[in-house]
């Protein structure tokens, strides 16, 4: 089953080889879904009844702000689930809505067949609280992304989480477009603030390369 051998592939069957996770699929209910480029797959507010996975492609889960401008939270590709910290509880219902970047296919498993393969394999049960710890803690660093209310703290912030070892190189992996994306806001409002901190010796941008020059005024705008 050419599936199987995507799912491998995922947080959720660590450590499962793939002629016991094929058993494990023949015993519980599933289906595939198909969707085109620019399809809502859910919106947000939507029951989070069961479990979906990228098969192929991939999603953009998106929120709107106070302002109503768009935030663009990540992109879900192949192999990664979606709101796995939503299946389960009391307010299950799915926090961003979920669309298309292009030609997807997801597996979709209901609630119950989550619940029996977590009784047949302890693999996936403790992967399955891994990924919802993971998910909790990715979430938490957005909120905090979330609440800077400039540009500028939210960019300072952005760069000193990609400075962990700090070193004060970085090579950006996303493009201007997609930071903007991230950030909720226009790219030439974003370019401009790159050249601020430029202009005002903060940091030395080339590109996708940036060098931090004054740690201590970048640390300044996270309380902005």
């Amino acid at each position: 089953m050419e599936k199987v051998k995507l799912l491998v592939q995922s947080t959720l069957f660590r450590n499962i080889e793939e002629g016991e996770l094929y058993a494990l699929f023949e015993k519980v209910h599933y289906q595939v879904r198909s969707y085109l480029p620019g399809e809502v797959v859910v919106y947000s507010g939507d029951e989070c009844n069961e479990l979906q996975i990228v098969l192929m492609g991939s999603v953009r889960g998106e929120m709107m702000d106070m302002a109503g401008r768009v935030l663009k939270i990540e992109d879900i590709g192949v192999s990664r689930p979606l709101a796995v910290a939503f299946l389960f509880g009391q307010n299950n219902r799915y926090p961003v809505t979920v669309t298309a970047n292009d030609q997807v296919r997801l597996m979709v498993l209901p609630r119950a067949s989550v619940i029996q393969m977590m009784q047949l394999n302890v693999s996936f049960l403790t992967n399955f609280m891994n990924d919802v710890s993971n998910r909790a803690q990715f979430i938490s660093g957005k909120l905090k992304f979330l609440s800077f209310q400039s540009l500028k703290g939210k960019l300072a912030h952005y760069l000193l989480e990609q400075d962990q070892q700090g070193q004060g190189r970085i090579v950006l992996s996303k493009t201007q477009e997609q930071l903007a994306d991230l950030f909720g806001v226009a790219r030439p409002s974003l370019g401009r603030v790159l050249r601020d901190l430029h202009n005002e010796g903060v940091i030395s941008a080339t590109g996708k390369h940036i060098v931090i020059k004054d740690r201590a005024a970048l640390q300044s705008y996270l309380g902005k």
